[in-house]
């Protein structure tokens, strides 16, 4: 294959970031030029990886792509692939944690082999690998002021996000055979998760009581993770309070009326969307 120059291997992971980045497009575009496209780049790698993970493959072929994205990795400089080519450029200009992609690789494979997870503690790490990774490798192309805690605030937001997306994709996930709401949980709530009609069920309010409770200690990690914000440039700032912003909206709306996600997929609108997004370039979380 003949190596694509960087404006092609950019370009490549810009178009995939602008299509399949819902959410987090709407903070990326905030940023410097440089910085978009490193980040679209990292996205556009992270983006693969998921799809490997949500694919209708077979396991074995599940887990033989996976092994091919560890080789590539690990050969980041010699590859003529055009994601490939534009992370480790990204790499080259800026921290960006490349060991984050191997817990990424992890967490999917939790994903793929169908794990469940008995306590929240379990599913935290769940979590790091799958989403505080995505934070970690953020962070590394955002650059921040020196502080001991930067790392663990783009950890705990990206846990906080995975868990806003929990809670919206019940349904969706059980429809798919996955279940993430630990089991502690489930039972001190007196949940079984079942589709009826469609629609989760939920008799007597006990799913609605645990989406509370569960977006109440999400609301804890932000809380935690939005820290990181003033360790950035200004840009970068409004990038990170843009994506968090529309996660934590989500958030707040599911937790307002938890039978929202019972029977569909709930989302923010283009214009709310927009209207965090410009809060964000002013420097106010939504």
């Amino acid at each position: 294959m003949t190596t694509p120059t960087l404006q092609q291997a950019y370009a490549t992971c810009e178009d995939i970031t602008r299509t399949e980045a819902r959410n987090f497009y709407w903070g990326i575009r905030l940023l410097t030029r440089q910085r978009r496209s490193a980040l679209c780049a990292v996205y556009a790698l992270a983006r693969r990886v998921d799809d490997i993970g949500d694919g209708d493959l077979p396991v074995e072929e599940k887990a033989a792509q996976l092994e091919i994205v560890r080789k590539e990795l690990a050969a980041l400089d010699r590859s003529t692939d055009p994601v490939m080519v534009a992370v480790a450029d990204a790499a080259h200009r800026h921290p960006v944690p490349l060991e984050a992609f191997e817990e990424l690789l992890d967490g999917v494979w939790m994903d793929i082999e169908g794990r469940r997870y008995g306590t929240f503690d379990e599913l935290t790490e769940y979590c790091r690998c799958v989403a505080g990774s995505i934070g970690r490798l953020c962070l590394g192309v955002f650059g921040h002021k020196p502080h001991p805690q930067a790392t663990r605030y783009a950890d705990a937001l990206g846990i906080a996000l995975q868990q806003t997306n929990i809670l919206r994709d019940i349904r969706e996930d059980l429809r798919n055979g996955r279940i993430y709401l630990p089991t502690e949980d489930l039972d001190a709530f007196g949940v079984e998760l079942r589709i009826t009609d469609g629609a989760l069920a939920d008799p007597d309010g006990g799913l609605a009581n645990l989406i509370r409770h569960s977006a109440a200690r999400a609301r804890e990690w932000y809380a935690d993770g939005m820290r990181l914000g003033p360790l950035l440039d200004r840009r970068s700032g409004a990038c990170c309070l843009a994506m968090a912003g529309i996660y934590r909206q989500l958030l707040e709306r599911i937790a307002d009326d938890p039978a929202a996600v019972y029977d569909k997929r709930l989302s923010l609108s283009g214009r709310e969307k927009l209207g965090v997004a410009v809060r964000a370039l002013g420097g106010r979380a939504a």
